[in-house]
């Protein structure tokens, strides 16, 4: 962002008299085309990457680090530029293409593991980064879309590096299954996992990203703060306490930073206080997981776990809670259950054992709790249903 557009935002926010300037500058799902203090590793990636330089492929390489260590934001930005520079074009990765170039072609581009359901799914979100075209979402078979890309790389000179990004997820798509759907153009593709740990049996090198130190997650902080706050609307010292408190895990940051945002917007106050940080950091799981976890699930999915975050579920039994969302959807209480236990497996919410006097030989009863930002959740998701308390949080 250059000097002009940082002083258009302040004039802007100035004017208007709104606390948040740009609702994505401060999300923690959404990563800045050149992540903050990340040099050095973006320097040892490219260093595994050389032989691209050469129209080669490079041999496999894996990026891995600790939660909010910012894995993610890497690999993208990495892969945005290297696409700028190889296309000649600006365009983003997954409209990028150089069919008509004379010369040899490589593109890269991310695959999330969270958003890939089926093979179907997975060679639609390979197309999309290699093709210009709109790859169609329905009306077609699996197979249709293989010969696709066998045919869009049916040339020596054609290559795609892909990431995996959190291959090491529950439930997500993993390496080997990556690797299997990509036998008929593995001559022409590799494959960058991306994750908090490497594959099993991996042996081809590996990045190691290190959680952020202090200093460098201050400036994380401030970057985002400066061109999506109001000007004034967070002091430094907050910042540095911030930092601190969320030792060395950048979403998690990002997350309270957010989420104390939403609760000043909502109180129409024109700064973020202690008392929004505080209970914006209460918000944050210890140990839970990123928000991307909970929005990238389907919509009804969502959609429970939306109505779970606006109850009061303390002490409640999963069965009571599961009829008091399903009160409020069309789902029956049943769907609501077995959606539960499903979330639940998959580490986006947790069992939490109830103490009940006198339970006899009877199972322990239990109810759950997310484990992810809920007020980012809230204000980001896209599935809703009516709320019980009438906030906006979108």
């Amino acid at each position: 962002m250059d000097l002009q557009e940082r002083i258009a935002r302040r004039r802007s926010s100035r004017q208007s008299g709104r606390i948040i300037v740009d609702r994505d500058q401060l999300s923690p799902v959404v990563h800045r085309p050149e992540p903050v203090g990340r040099g050095p590793v973006l320097e040892q990636l490219l260093d595994a990457l050389e032989p691209v330089f050469d129209d080669e492929l490079p041999p496999p390489v894996a990026v891995v680090g600790p939660p909010g260590s910012g894995t993610s934001a890497i690999v993208t930005a990495l892969f945005d530029a290297l696409n700028d520079q190889f296309s000649g074009s600006a365009r983003s990765i997954g409209t990028t293409t150089r069919a008509g170039a004379a010369g040899p072609i490589t593109w890269f581009g991310t695959v999330d593991g969270r958003r890939i359901e089926s093979p179907f799914s997975f060679y639609r979100a390979v197309l999309s980064l290699i093709s210009s075209e709109p790859v169609p979402e329905s009306g077609i078979g699996t197979e249709e879309l293989r010969t696709r890309l066998c045919n869009r790389l049916d040339r020596p000179d054609r290559r795609v590096i892909v990431a995996i990004d959190h291959h090491d997820e529950p439930e997500t798509l993993d390496v080997g299954r990556a690797r299997d759907l990509l036998t008929p153009v593995d001559a022409h593709v590799a494959i960058v996992p991306v994750g908090q740990r490497e594959p099993d049996g991996w042996d081809g090198a590996t990045v190691t990203v290190p959680a952020y130190r202090d200093h460098e997650l201050v400036d994380v902080i401030t970057d985002r703060a400066s061109t999506g706050l109001a000007a004034g609307a967070l002091d430094h010292g907050a910042v540095r306490e911030l930092a601190a408190w969320a030792d060395g895990n950048a979403h998690d940051a990002l997350a309270a930073l957010f989420g104390a945002a939403v609760l000043a917007r909502e109180g129409d106050a024109d700064r973020i206080e202690h008392s929004h940080l505080e209970t914006a950091r209460a918000d944050v799981p210890e140990n839970g997981v990123h928000v991307g976890r909970a929005l990238a699930l389907p919509e009804t999915r969502q959609q429970v776990l939306v109505t779970l975050t606006e109850l009061d579920a303390t002490d409640r039994p999963i069965r009571e809670i599961a009829t008091a969302i399903a009160a409020r959807s069309s789902l029956t209480a049943g769907t609501v259950k077995r959606f539960l236990y499903e979330l639940a497996d998959r580490g986006v919410i947790e069992r939490v054992p109830l103490s009940t006097p006198d339970r006899g030989s009877g199972r322990q009863p239990s109810t759950v709790s997310p484990l992810f930002p809920t007020i980012a959740f809230q204000a980001l998701t896209a599935a809703s249903i009516p709320s019980a308390n009438g906030i906006d949080r979108a």
